[in-house]
């Protein structure tokens, strides 16, 4: 019996196919099922798509605190019913008081937790612009309308499940310490518990009654700026009144009879997107075997060339040029991958970036909508590390990003994903920190096919392509798809990371013996991918992912 078919045999004993929930017209898929269903009952009482995806981002704010937030950021992209396509950044900025070396010490080191879990961690946060931003541009309800259920939501409760009870007691500890003994979160919390946020409510009603310059200029924006000065951080009411979302054209590119819709810089998501999957495309993917030894060595090595041009070439389009046409032409990722091999690993020692000439957290959340006319959302939000910097604002009710970060506070050194940065990345004023967030919509034969993406930091890229492989190439249904094994590799450091016990140790032992390095013990989730398939007959599919609350509501 050959290696492909034990392989197979393998997926199948541990997946028989399985199909996520199917509605006729409109669906959320997000991390909590109270966001999944606020945003389905907005659609159900006339709201589009855009109406959810406002109703659902702050409702995970109050469902889902690791992650979900006001004092972050993310992307979207959409995908209107005419086929229109687009993409909002609303992503995190440098405050103006930012300077590149702010994160070293005399010596030019590193100072270690400074730029993570420190009120100098902390992004000018996007999330509020960017909702009042789509709401402006195609929202169809009153924004009162869309909060009146979110603040309902934070009056009443959310029950702490399990996952939360553990995300909370394994961060409790750097929550007291930066936020004091008396914070919300310094509670011995049970599962079954309900936590209130009624200060959260306070907020999205000043929000919902004041607009977007509430957060931005008004009493919130005050109370935020002192509360952060207090902790020593260094973002003032001038930088909070000059943030803006920007809309931005997104990466658009084709893989075989479909065509890919996903964020462009200052997300990485859509150009490694598309450089991985027009390095794989000219080989017989799926007569190669889903997670056989040969496919994950053809994915790896493509995503060791991908991470590293990532990492010296990508960075905020505002402030660097970004080789965008040369990192996707075909000549140059067929040169990219004319020294790969089935007999060997490459090293990734012996892989720089691209020759080419020219002049980010498990703790991300994402959210994927289709509503009954067939206008489609993806949008990944995040705070970058679990529960951001763990600085929760207990008079506001929500916590503080540590997005900075992202930025490379010392070109050559990883941030805490392990990803190396590049001058492209440096700190500056008003900056947008590079991203691995990757909404994605994929479309086949002029129709709307796929929406998805995940949280995972430098995995939501590799988590991605899997699942967009898993439906299209071995024609898994959404929920199969999502909850099939994954692995990932980002050129640095130089392993392919597996979920553990996963993967049969016979895939693991010829990988081993072709040189390359398995790592089984520090990704135990790669990604929670929530995503959502048109089928044939336009009724949705839900794949909500199984390693977290995840969950789809529609009708």
């Amino acid at each position: 019996m050959t290696k492909t078919i034990l392989s197979l045999l393998f997926i199948t004993t541990i997946s028989m196919a399985q199909t996520g929930l199917v509605t006729q017209k409109a669906m959320v898929v997000s991390a909590r099922e109270e966001a999944s269903k606020i945003g389905s009952d907005i659609m159900l009482h006339g709201g589009n798509a855009f109406d959810a995806m406002v109703a659902t981002e702050l409702a995970l704010a109050v469902a889902y605190p690791y992650a979900g937030n006001l004092g972050g950021g993310g992307f979207m992209v959409y995908r209107k019913a005419n086929g229109k396509t687009g993409s909002l950044d609303y992503r995190e900025k440098a405050p103006l008081a930012a300077t590149k070396n702010m994160y070293l010490d005399e010596n030019g080191n590193v100072i270690p937790g400074k730029s993570t879990e420190s009120a100098f961690a902390v992004g000018i946060p996007g999330t509020i612009a960017g909702m009042f931003e789509v709401h402006k541009k195609f929202g169809s309800l009153p924004i009162a309308i869309l909060l009146k259920p979110v603040i309902a939501l934070a009056e009443k409760g959310v029950v702490v499940t399990e996952n939360q009870w553990k995300q909370i007691n394994d961060h409790k500890a750097a929550i007291v310490r930066l936020s004091g003994d008396q914070t919300l979160f310094a509670k011995d919390y049970k599962v079954g518990d309900i936590i209130k946020y009624p200060a959260l409510a306070e907020t999205l009603k000043r929000i919902s009654k004041n607009g977007r310059d509430e957060f931005y200029k008004g009493e919130t924006a005050k109370k935020l700026v002192a509360y952060l000065q207090q902790k020593g951080g260094i973002i003032t009411l001038k930088d909070l009144s000059k943030y803006q979302a920007i809309w931005r054209k997104p990466i658009t590119f084709k893989y075989r009879n479909l065509q890919i819709v996903s964020m462009a810089p200052p997300s990485s998501g859509g150009i490694c997107l598309a450089q991985i999957l027009k390095m794989i495309e000219p080989f017989e993917v799926a007569k190669l075997g889903h997670n056989s030894p040969k496919y994950i060595q053809l994915l790896t090595e493509a995503e060791r060339r991908s991470y590293a041009d990532r990492n010296f070439y990508l960075g905020d389009p505002d402030f660097v040029k970004i080789p965008q046409t040369q990192l996707l032409d075909p000549e140059y990722l067929k040169q990219r991958m004319s020294d790969f091999t089935f007999e060997k690993a490459t090293k990734s020692a012996d892989i720089a970036k691209g020759k080419i000439t020219f002049s980010e957290s498990n703790e991300t959340t994402h959210y994927s909508i289709v509503d009954s006319k067939g206008n489609a959302v993806a949008a990944t939000t995040t705070l970058n590390g679990a529960f951001g910097s763990k600085l929760y604002c207990d008079e506001l009710g929500f916590f503080l990003n540590n997005e900075m970060d992202d930025f490379s506070s010392k070109p050559g050194t990883t941030n805490s994903y392990g990803l190396v940065g590049a001058e492209a990345n440096a700190i500056a004023p008003q900056k947008r920190m590079l991203s691995s967030m990757t909404p994605t919509i994929v479309e086949k034969n002029g129709k709307l096919l796929m929406v998805l993406g995940t949280p995972g930091g430098s995995t939501i890229i590799t988590s991605v392509l899997q699942t967009i492989l898993n439906v299209t190439e071995f024609n898994m249904t959404m929920q199969n798809a999502v909850d099939a094994p994954r692995f990932h590799h980002q050129w640095l450091p130089d392993d392919i990371s597996f979920e553990p016990k996963r993967f049969p140790e016979e895939t693991t032992e010829t990988l081993i013996q072709k040189g390359y390095k398995i790592n089984e013990k520090n990704w135990p989730i790669i990604g929670k991918v929530d995503a959502i398939l048109v089928l044939p007959e336009g009724r949705r599919e839900a794949g909500a992912d199984h390693r977290g609350d995840d969950k789809a509501c529609g009708f």
